[in-house]
């Protein structure tokens, strides 16, 4: 069991890395002004768990994405994030 909540905590800590080092990619692409690629990894990166340290390192950069989406989304699915490693600290698996 404690292997399973190191390895939960390995994949959260990664996915969150990936997602700042993305975020700060992105801001200083777009300082360079080099050509921007779509929002698409970054929603990707935070479905899969890391959408709460993009939302807030987005707003500590002060990186304005010009996506409405992306602003609205984040948010929700960061709530959705927090609830789900809330669960699955505590022991609760859904899927089995």
């Amino acid at each position: 069991m404690i292997f399973l909540y190191i390895l939960f905590s390995v994949y959260i800590l990664s996915v969150n890395f990936y997602g700042f080092r993305y975020v700060k990619a992105l801001r200083d692409g777009d300082e360079t002004g080099e050509q921007r690629t779509s929002d698409g990894k970054l929603l990707l990166c935070a479905i899969l768990g890391g959408a709460t340290l993009i939302f807030v390192s987005m707003l500590g950069m002060r990186y304005r994405s010009t996506s409405m989406t992306l602003m609205i989304l984040l948010p929700i699915i960061a709530v959705l994030n927090i609830y789900c490693f809330f669960l699955g600290f505590r022991g609760i698996y859904l899927f089995m």
